[in-house]
């Protein structure tokens, strides 16, 4: 028998296909199934146009056989078949693709889409086969015949014996070596993991001989192994079913079946979408937050399907960072796809789909607040961080999409509240949305600062994470009102007659700020007196766009870049202690100095941020108190 040269070009490629286009071996078994099905849809098509042909679908199926034995796998369809000229044309040449050939000269426009387009699935099976053997009956031929390669030194074509119209690929499994383990292609169970993992829903039965075990007839201790034919695949996605025809518990089995998380999902979104590019989609909102969510080994993205094929089990470019918890899957018959079928060409179709998902991902969101206001405080209480990283990332860009999901604990309401609801009960007099930050809301509840706009009546957003004052900087307005931390310079609230009587003190202690200011020497930037405090003493507030709070933040980081805020200590001149330093630095500059210092440190405490020298602190105490 002649054996026939691939074309030089055909060759080259042909190395490639086997050494480097799959990151997977287990892959193979994805392009001979999908290749049988479009086997099979062929016959389907035709029936279509020709009168003589009825498709009876229950009569088409694919059956993979495993042999450990004779160390052979093989791929049976009862599809269209192939001729001799065919065999040659689609298996010699490499990469010219007789499904391709096929859709374009039939006009496919049914939604029942042939998936193989590239014509070099079929050689993957060199992966994992020393010798690939392809045994073909076409529909309406008498004759049948047999292509067989070793892989790149050729192949060769004769006529063979074949009843049933349909083809059979026979794989030689390879020897195991040490890097690879080929046994598992021959091992029922693991074939049977990997058709359901990559084509579960091709929409033809894909069967295949499974052993089980049963009690054996009349005892009850004693069991039999048998043999049985088993569909191994699902065949109708339940995205492409009627969502009428579903309940919540279909969804969540889905959920739990493909091994999205562990705990029930909060929401399901079911999108179908028939228009300039169709695809499905089921997005699932998980209840708990995953435990390595802020790890490096968290994958985001999506399950992507093409036809009912699994094309990518994490497509990352399907959604943005700040909805990267979403779970579930998308199928398109509208994408181009790579020569693997492993990567996506970045192209229009991915972008519209991604950016169609982001926005409906935010209307469903938008829609549990408004309408299930338990369920979204349990979502954002799981993943409302990762909406505040996605206002501070990318300089800003996403704030327009994420401004009206962020919630924050409020201080009349004692829970969390959106931003429109705090602007809908602003005061006509209140200029800006205020906040405070601090490590708890017990925490912020004590702070001085927040004195002053709690007694003009004015609510305080409290800012409990480390990322919040962060992300407000990048949102900057909302609804054309300007963030103010209850620590920054200019409150906007109006002075009465006792803050002009502060504006006179102020003038008349210069000097006495001044030395104070001396005596702390660079560790503030002003020493004043105080528009805010009512019933405190001392506080720090900032100057400038970096608060105290951002200030500890930066400086947790691990390469701790020291970035300092400009702190102000205020003093409040109604206090008592202001007495006390009136009268030290008009009588003992020593006692002022410990004063100063005393009251510094304070300041440092109430703010959580560290004290210099806890010794030269407790000595001070001491001094006073003796």
């Amino acid at each position: 028998m002649e054996k026939k040269q691939f074309q030089a070009e055909s060759k080259r490629l042909l190395e490639m296909m086997i050494n480097s286009i799959y990151s997977q071996k287990e892959v193979f078994l994805r392009e001979l199934i999908s290749n049988a099905s479009d086997a099979i849809d062929k016959i389907y098509y035709k029936a279509l146009t020709d009168e003589q042909l009825t498709f009876e679908k229950d009569s088409y199926y694919i059956k993979v056989v495993p042999d450990k034995e004779t160390r052979t796998l093989k791929i049976i369809d009862t599809g269209i078949g192939m001729t001799k000229e065919e065999l040659e044309n689609n298996l010699g040449v490499i990469a010219k693709s007789g499904s391709l050939a096929f859709k374009t000269e039939n006009e496919i426009k049914d939604g029942h889409d042939i998936i193989g387009q590239f014509g070099v699935g079929f050689y993957a099976a060199f992966m994992v086969a020393d010798v690939v053997t392809v045994i073909s009956k076409a529909q309406g031929s008498d004759e049948a015949y047999k292509w067989e390669s070793e892989g790149t030194d050729g192949y060769s074509i004769e006529p063979v014996q074949k009843d049933s119209v349909g083809t059979e690929i026979i794989l030689k499994i390879k020897e195991n070596t040490e890097d690879d383990n080929y046994d598992e292609y021959l091992e029922s169970y693991s074939l049977k993991s990997t058709i359901k993992k990559y084509s579960d829903f091709i929409r033809y039965p894909i069967k295949m001989d499974m052993s089980s075990s049963r009690p054996k007839e009349g005892s009850d201790n004693e069991f039999e192994e048998y043999v049985e034919e088993q569909t191994i695949n699902s065949m109708v996605p339940i995205w492409r079913k009627n969502k009428s025809e579903l309940t919540d518990e279909d969804y969540e089995t889905f959920y739990m079946e493909k091994r999205y998380g562990f705990d029930k999902p909060l929401k399901h979104i079911h999108v179908s979408v028939d228009g300039t590019i169709r695809y499905n989609a089921i997005l699932f909102i998980p209840e708990k937050i995953p435990f390595d969510y802020y790890s490096k080994e968290f994958e985001k993205g999506l399950e992507l399907y093409s036809n009912g094929v699994l094309i990518m089990n994490k497509c990352a470019d399907l959604l943005p960072d700040y909805f990267s918890f979403v779970k579930g899957m998308v199928d398109s018959e509208d994408l181009s796809l790579n020569i693997s079928r492993e990567i996506l060409q970045h192209d229009r179709q991915l972008k519209l789909i991604a950016k169609n998902i982001s926005k409906k991902i935010k209307s469903e969101l938008q829609s549990l607040l408004k309408n299930n206001r338990e369920k979204y405080d349990e979502f954002y209480k799981s993943f409302g961080r990762q909406l505040k990283f996605g206002v501070y990332s990318d300089f800003g860009s996403n704030k327009e999409m994420l401004q009206d999901l962020l919630m924050f604990y409020s201080s009349k309401e004692k829970k969390m509240v959106t931003l429109d609801e705090y602007v809908s009960r602003m005061p006509e007099d209140q200029k800006y949305i205020y906040y405070a930050s601090g490590d708890s809301v017990e925490r912020i509840d004590k702070l001085p600062q927040t004195e002053i706009v709690a007694e003009k009546g004015y609510e305080i957003l409290y800012f409990t994470e480390d990322i919040d004052e962060f992300a407000i900087k990048m949102l900057m307005t909302y609804k054309e009102k300007e963030f103010k931390s209850v620590s920054s310079g200019d409150l906007g609230i109006e002075t009465d007659e006792n803050d002009k009587n502060n504006d006179e003190q102020k003038e008349e202690n210069k000097e006495l700020f001044s030395a104070m200011k001396d005596i702390l020497s660079g560790k503030v930037k002003e020493v004043r007196a105080s528009k805010r405090l009512k019933s405190h003493p001392v506080c720090l507030t900032a100057d400038g766009e970096v608060t105290i709070e951002m200030e500890k933040v930066l400086n947790m980081m691990p390469d701790n870049p020291n970035v300092k805020a400009d702190k102000v200590l205020e003093i409040n001149l109604n206090h008592d202690v202001f007495k006390s330093l009136k009268e030290a630095f008009e009588q003992d500059k020593e006692k002022l100095s410990l004063y100063t210092n005393l009251l510094y440190n304070q300041a440092l405490l109430i703010e959580g941020l560290p004290i210099q020298d806890p010794v030269e602190f407790t000595n001070d105490i001491c001094k006073v108190m003796v």
